[in-house]
């Protein structure tokens, strides 16, 4: 059978014919691997990639979408492994530019999971000024709600200056959320918590956490789909 006969599932290698018996392993096996995630059989994706990062023709620096989706089934609440994607993702900002955006949500999001809300408003600090960062809604939306969490009281504060909120990081939070929404007058996460907001009181005897939601909870996490 000539090279022009093979027919592929997906396209990889450029959507070249492949012209070697290797090349043509290759793209069976990046179908296996591409049908294999799709269908949700994550074992067998696994082994596949174990294979395709090996050969020289693959460019897995620009499949992370699959490899944080492969890692992700190695433990959804393993903090150690969380940790492990941080560096792995904050690498993959600086070699895939063209992505960064939607690298910056998803390492966002891995920091908010392990618990370190003020190393991911930092991180969207430091991004968030220049362009693109700077006109997307979802990474505002992300840091007014960090800002907001942060905002807190201590949820077993005793005296009254314990039970304070920060007023600065209220003001805050009210701001980039409002930024998110100038950006995009539908996003209605934005719209809700900036209400929200105004009712936070100066002090609370009441739980400060039933003000607002946890940034651990699915609701956050699931908002990586607002863009």
């Amino acid at each position: 059978m000539s090279s022009t006969e093979h027919a592929f599932l997906f396209a990889s290698l450029g959507s070249k014919h492949p012209r070697t018996a290797r090349k043509v392993h290759i793209r069976r096996l990046y179908d296996i691997f591409q049908l294999s995630l799709q269908r949700g059989d994550l074992a067998r994706a696994r082994r596949a990639w174990a294979i395709l990062v090996r050969c020289k023709e693959i460019d897995w620096k620009a499949m992370w979408r699959a490899a944080v989706l492969l890692i992700d089934d190695a433990g959804d609440d393993d903090a150690e492994l969380d940790e492990a994607r941080i560096p792995f993702l904050s690498t993959m900002m600086r070699q895939h530019p063209e992505d960064r955006e939607d690298i910056l949500k998803e390492l966002t999001l891995r920091l908010i999971r392990i618990g370190k809300y003020r190393r991911a408003l930092d991180e969207l600090d430091l991004h968030l000024p220049s362009f693109p960062y700077q006109d997307n809604p979802v990474l505002h939306v992300y840091s007014g709600l960090l800002c907001l969490y942060l905002a807190q009281p201590p949820p077993d504060g005793s005296s009254t200056t314990d039970r304070l909120w920060d007023a600065v990081l209220l003001r805050d939070a009210k701001a980039r959320l409002e930024r998110a929404l100038k950006i995009d007058p539908d996003n209605a996460i934005a719209a809700a918590f900036i209400e929200q907001v105004r009712f936070v009181p100066s002090y609370s005897h009441l739980n400060p956490r039933e003000f607002v939601l946890p940034l651990s909870s699915p609701f956050l996490l699931s908002s990586r789909n607002m863009s």
